[in-house]
């Protein structure tokens, strides 16, 4: 399984967000000024991507982008929010981390989940 996996719901439409790019980064310094591309996916049917990213990741910040722009054309909505950058700390190498995205045209939220 992947360390890091995430997925996607859309509030609005009541259903899984199907077809999101997703991008998974790695800060390349300390002041978070660049980031290094870590894995790439979409996600499938049921608002998950199965493969994001390696079994194991080395302690640091990353964040998990969304490509919001791009599935609100698809799906004939007008969003307000072009991408959704969520960056977290990975502390705990031993622990699973889970991103998820809950979208609405004009809110998100996110949670650690498990």
């Amino acid at each position: 399984m992947s360390h890091v996996t995430t997925h996607v719901l859309d509030a609005a439409l009541g259903r899984p967000a199907t077809g999101v790019e997703v991008r998974l980064e790695a800060a390349a310094d300390e002041a978070r000024t660049s980031w290094k591309p870590v894995a790439t996916g979409a996600t499938n049917e049921d608002g998950r991507v199965p493969d994001f990213g390696p079994d194991q990741l080395e302690a640091g910040v990353y964040r998990v982008v969304f490509d919001t722009a791009g599935y609100f054309e698809r799906t004939g909505q007008r969003g307000f929010y072009p991408d959704v950058t969520i960056a977290f700390e990975l502390a705990d190498t031993g622990a699973h981390y889970h991103v998820p995205l809950l979208l609405s045209p004009f809110a998100f939220s996110t949670y650690r989940g498990s």
